[in-house]
């Protein structure tokens, strides 16, 4: 039975990888990483308290098999733009080089659609860079997730992002070949495909939406 790690257990797609984890019979304990502690109980959860400002103080604590890393920000949360790199960039980037330093195995990350570390806007530039950085470690298993329009209950209200989320939804049906990557996904599908990513020997590791859709079925 193995340890999982969790980054961003309260997110949109990090809230159904949990509910997931702790269903799966492949884990035994349950990491999270966690600014508060959550109101969950369970035998297989452990709290780790974590200042994101010092990852190195928790070096100890990011260790297990699989690690699956669900953070993300918006421009809106985080305005100031050091801020948005940092959590976009340096924080996945830093907890990824440290579990690999203590040997995790696999390593599974949400990133997004079209992300391209040569991109002009930062979003897409970071998310490519990230990328990137999990390629070098060489991790034994990995695990790149990237969604287009994701569906779920969000805690905070993106109307632009809603708006763009229903005309694709009428448009899928129209997205072929090509185009497939761009129909929206439900964010309990990632979270269901990133943990059979990491239970299966799989050829690739990079899944755009539509294959990410392909795999839990």
């Amino acid at each position: 039975m193995k340890t999982a790690l969790l980054f961003g257990a309260s997110g949109l797609v990090g809230k159904h990888l949990l509910n997931q984890l702790i269903k799966d019979n492949n884990y035994s304990k349950i990491k999270l990483f966690v600014r508060s502690v959550p109101e969950i109980d369970d035998l297989k959860i452990e709290v780790v308290k974590t200042d994101f400002n010092k990852l190195q103080n928790h070096k100890e604590d990011i260790k297990g098999d699989d690690c699956f890393f669900c953070i993300g920000t918006t421009k809106k949360n985080s305005p100031d733009k050091n801020e948005y790199r940092r959590v976009e960039f340096e924080v996945p980037k830093q907890v990824a080089q440290i579990a690999k330093s203590n040997s995790v195995n696999s390593f599974f990350f949400v990133s997004s659609g079209y992300a391209d570390s040569k991109s002009s806007g930062d979003y897409l530039k970071f998310k490519g860079e990230v990328e990137e950085e999990l390629k070098r470690l060489d991790f034994s298993k990995l695990g790149i997730m990237r969604p287009s329009f994701l569906l779920g209950d969000r805690k905070e209200k993106r109307v632009g992002e809603k708006i763009g989320i229903f005309i694709f939804k009428l448009l899928s049906p129209l997205l072929l070949g090509p185009l497939k990557k761009m129909r929206p996904i439900h964010s309990e599908t990632v979270a269901k495909a990133m943990i059979r990513a990491a239970n299966e020997n799989l050829e690739k590791n990079i899944f755009e939406s539509n294959e990410i859709d392909e795999l839990t079925k």
